[in-house]
């Protein structure tokens, strides 16, 4: 195999899709596996759709992947510039290229005239197509004197360079995911090469690009898989040999019924791109839904690539040594918001209590109460099985911070008794009393005052947890009277009695 340099070149045209980082998470694994070179191209050359922020974002997000560029924008390299407009001339020279050999022409066609066409064919129910059939009909240098045509350049007309494609040939080429692709080129367009604001198309920019900057593997997603005829041609005309191409499946919807959009995030609340986006319509991350970068590629990874084992959880490092183009499926795959989650599971539980205390202490102090690190990394160890974010243990832990401000009503009506204010008055005795207000102090204490006195100890926990708590939930109810404290302890139990004692 020739040296591997592959690149990930996305528009700056608003937030990048998580189908975007997963195309670059396979670049960059193809390339790290096969000791080669991942590259960062900014594709801007559609200027109206072009997004104040979307580069910063596009990598800011692979920053937080993990996913480490090594030739753009950025870290440089000796290929670039790695913006396409900072290289318009370049392009326009080999669009001029294709029209001196022929196999590209000038269009004079207004895009009034060309809708009108469009409109006309599909009354008749059928497609107009700008191509062999089609081109001699029209305003081109084909088609035009070549007096008349070089006339309307020589006075500024609008102008496109459209490609010349052969009417009735068999286009064959090979995809690393899907094998053989025979394709006749009756059923394609000429495309647009260079557009009338001086930009080059997608077309023409990307191959220019990927020839010069010696891309050895195009790996991107199936919606460009009808463009590549056109492209095989495209370095047919050059006299270059093209790149392997390998294009992946595209991402669905839950339901597996179509491509995954932000309004499937939307309606069912999950993220459909790495960041929050702050521009315009807004839209949620998983960066701040709480995601690890790690457990997040890891999900990533294995929505269209199967290892061919068992396993589920990888590093990047395993990943990367695991990862080989021949194991990527050609149909969609469907994406599972619950999957997303448990993978974020997995990788909380394998998070030191540390490094979640400190996580959970920024967020602690957000809402204004602050704990030494020890003492937060006990608590992190009570509820870390419990939860799937970090930001979670707050709703897991609440209470060990502050005393319920209201109390479970369904619980209240099934286990708060006409004896319990009376029980718990005697419990409250007993805490007091105690010297060592430990978890298992504490525990030993009351289990032997239940059994002394002959009580019902679930009937007496219920309605303890209930005053500590508010609700029945929570961990071992000594660990929490343990870790609020003797006299936190007895505070709720007196509001609760007062308070329940309404009901």
């Amino acid at each position: 195999m020739k040296q591997v340099r592959v690149r990930f070149a996305p528009s700056p045209t608003g937030p990048l899709h998580i189908g975007g980082v997963r195309t670059a998470l396979y670049n960059y694994l193809f390339a790290r596996k096969n000791g080669g070179t991942f590259i960062l191209r900014i594709e801007d050359t559609d200027q109206a759709r072009y997004v104040e922020g979307a580069e910063e974002y596009i990598m800011e997000s692979l920053e937080w992947c993990g996913i480490v560029v090594d030739e753009g924008i950025r870290e440089g390299g000796n290929f670039g510039p790695y913006r396409q407009s900072d290289k318009k001339a370049i392009f326009r020279q080999y669009a001029d290229i294709l029209v001196d050999k022929g196999d590209a022409y000038y269009a004079f066609d207004t895009p009034g005239q060309l809708e009108s066409l469009r409109s006309e064919a599909e009354k008749a129910g059928k497609t107009f197509i700008y191509n062999a059939e089609k081109r001699d009909g029209m305003s081109n240098s084909l088609s035009l004197p070549e007096a008349e045509w070089r006339d309307k350049l020589d006075k500024g007309e609008p102008y496109v360079i459209r490609y010349k494609m052969p009417a009735n040939e068999d286009i064959s080429f090979e995809d690393l995911i899907r094998g053989q692709i025979v394709v006749n080129s009756s059923t394609l367009d000429d495309k647009v090469l260079f557009k009338s604001d001086g930009m080059p198309t997608y077309h023409l920019a990307h191959i220019v690009d990927d020839k010069i900057m010696e891309i050895s593997h195009v790996i991107r997603g199936e919606e460009w898989l009808p463009s590549l005829p056109l492209h095989i041609m495209l370095y047919r005309s050059f006299g270059w040999d093209p790149p392997a191409f390998a294009h992946l499946p595209l991402l669905l919807k839950p339901d597996g019924k179509g491509k995954l959009s932000k309004r499937d995030g939307d309606k069912m609340g999950f993220p459909v791109f790495p960041l929050f986006w702050p521009y315009g319509d807004t839209a949620k991350g998983y960066r701040e839904d709480g995601y690890f970068p790690d457990a997040f590629i890891n999900m990533l990874a294995l929505l269209g690539w199967n290892p061919g084992t068992e396993q589920e959880i990888f590093s990047m490092d395993e990943l990367i040594n695991s990862f080989s183009i021949d194991r990527v499926g050609k149909s969609g795959s469907r994406f599972d918001p619950e999957k997303a989650r448990w993978f974020n599971h997995q990788y909380l539980q394998h998070r030191s209590n540390t490094e979640l205390a400190l996580e959970f202490r920024d967020l602690l102090r957000t809402r204004g109460y602050h704990d030494d690190i020890v003492k937060l990394e006990k608590l992190v160890a009570l509820v870390k099985e419990r939860v799937s974010f970090v930001k979670d243990i707050w709703t897991q832990t609440d209470f060990f911070f502050k005393a319920p401000d209201t109390y479970d009503q369904d619980a209240v009506k099934k286990r708060w008794k006409d004896d319990s204010p009376k029980l718990l008055m005697e419990l409250k005795l007993l805490l007091t009393d105690i010297l060592d207000f430990s978890a298992s102090s504490a525990e030993k204490a009351i289990n032997e005052w239940t059994i002394k006195n002959g009580y019902n100890t679930g009937a007496i926990m219920n309605a303890f947890r209930l005053v500590i708590v508010g609700s029945l939930r929570g961990p071992h109810l000594f660990d929490i009277i343990g870790w609020i404290g003797k006299e936190e302890t007895l505070k709720r139990i007196d509001k609760g009695i007062t308070v329940l004692s309404k009901y």
